[in-house]
């Protein structure tokens, strides 16, 4: 998929636990907090309320703001905790990838550089991508923040997945390479252009998944390239490869669970279950999905959600944690604790609304993830970039003990004198 304003992008398919009073009082008394409760169909909970990041300037063209991306960094000392975050802005001038900052786990952002297209004087237009290494690869240290997206002229003729580097936290911003290059960009099949990179490390190195309509057997399909030292790229290689050629599998996103596995989601125009369809695979390699057969995701309650799927992953939940996965069409999550097992997502209401790829970021705490939107794609749209915090609790998985913590600090409640046996509700 991929371009969500007038004439650009399709694909968006448009395009119990008991407790006491007192439990309930202390929960209200810290609004942000929430349990998470296992259920067939849709949970409920409470979260941050949404707040605004960015707001387009009057003028600025439809749909104003779009797609989202995050981090939290793990691996820049004491700038740990700090959080990231970018979108596609929609101006008038040349587009940029403006970076904003969080230091205070999402509560409050402010804005401190921009990723400018500086080769082939487009602009940053689209689907941005941020990324921190976790280790040295090439001259680029650990903590190096990777920030790439699509360069695209203003008469769509062509457009490039390019790469930029950050080595002060993402103040400033160097050109590194170019990973593909393709045609007009213009979503409809018989076109070449290339869309949606997705960085993930493994076995020393960097591989970028993204969609590519540039082989003439598929309108589109999924593929990644690998790099050891950011600035050169491998062979395409095939992850989801239609054989219908109609069809167009696009947008991935992958996450790494705790038994070695790593799960893709992505969404998959002309699916059997509606058009757009979230599917995903599993796989032990990242980069061996090729071989792995997809499969729809629907909730226990039989919902499969449709187009622009996001999955990440966090600790809580259970001894395989918890993937989450965002989509286009219902501002709901769907989750896993089961490594992804088919028959066993569920849906939990969020906080943010729905949006046209949005992105999320888990929090240091383990189970609080922050969602960010950019709202919908369309005419005569001047969308926000809002925010918000979901806590999915602390169990650990059926019977276990859940935790009741703030959302803006992380801070766990305590009850003074509760009993520590085992199975006492709180009182």
């Amino acid at each position: 998929m991929s371009p969500a304003q007038p004439g650009a992008r399709s694909g968006a398919a448009q395009r119990s636990r008991p407790a006491s009073l007192l439990f309930l009082l202390l929960a209200l008394v810290v609004a942000a907090a929430t349990v998470v409760l296992p259920a067939a169909g849709r949970a409920h909970a409470v979260s941050r309320p949404s707040q605004t990041m960015y707001t387009p300037p009057s003028g600025a063209p439809s749909p104003g703001s779009l797609y989202p991306r995050g981090l939290r960094l793990k691996y820049n000392g004491s700038a740990n905790g700090t959080i990231l975050a970018t979108f596609e802005q929609y101006t008038n001038g040349t587009p940029v990838f403006p970076i904003y900052r969080s230091t205070d786990n999402g509560n409050s952002w402010s804005k401190i550089s921009d990723v400018a297209d500086t080769q082939n004087g487009w602009g940053m237009r689209w689907e941005p991508e941020l990324f921190e290494l976790p280790t040295a690869m090439g001259d680029f240290p650990a903590g190096t923040i990777l920030a790439a997206g699509a360069s695209v002229p203003a008469d769509r003729s062509a457009i490039k997945i390019d790469v930029y580097a950050s080595t002060d936290r993402g103040q400033t911003w160097s050109f590194v390479s170019n990973i593909a290059t393709g045609g007009a960009a213009f979503d409809t099949n018989g076109n070449t252009p290339v869309w949606e990179p997705f960085f993930l490390v493994s076995g020393g190195k960097l591989i970028v998944y993204y969609s590519d309509q540039r082989d003439t057997a598929h309108g589109q399909k999924v593929v990644h390239q690998v790099s050891t030292d950011v600035r050169t790229w491998g062979p395409v290689v095939d992850d989801v490869a239609m054989p219908t050629y109609s069809n167009r599998p696009g947008m991935p996103t992958v996450a790494r669970m705790p038994n070695g596995n790593f799960l893709m989601t992505y969404e998959y125009g002309g699916a059997p279950e509606g058009n757009f369809s979230v599917y995903y695979k599993i796989s032990s390699d990242p980069e061996a999905f090729g071989s792995v057969t997809g499969i729809p995701l629907r909730s226990t309650d039989g919902v499969v959600p449709r187009s622009t799927p996001y999955v990440t992953w966090l600790p809580t939940g259970g001894p395989n944690g918890t993937l989450a996965v965002s989509a286009y069409n219902t501002g709901d999550l769907f989750l896993n604790t089961q490594n992804g097992a088919a028959n066993t997502w569920t849906r939990i209401s969020s906080n943010v609304a729905s949006g046209y790829s949005r992105g999320m970021v888990p929090l240091a705490d383990g189970h609080s993830l922050l969602v960010l939107s950019g709202g919908n794609g369309g005419s005569n749209l001047s969308n926000p970039v809002t925010y918000s915090t979901i806590d999915l609790g602390g169990g650990t998985s059926d019977g276990a003990t859940y935790t009741v913590s703030n959302a803006g600090s992380g801070l766990k409640l305590t009850i003074a004198g509760g009993s520590t046996t085992n199975g006492t509700y709180a009182t």
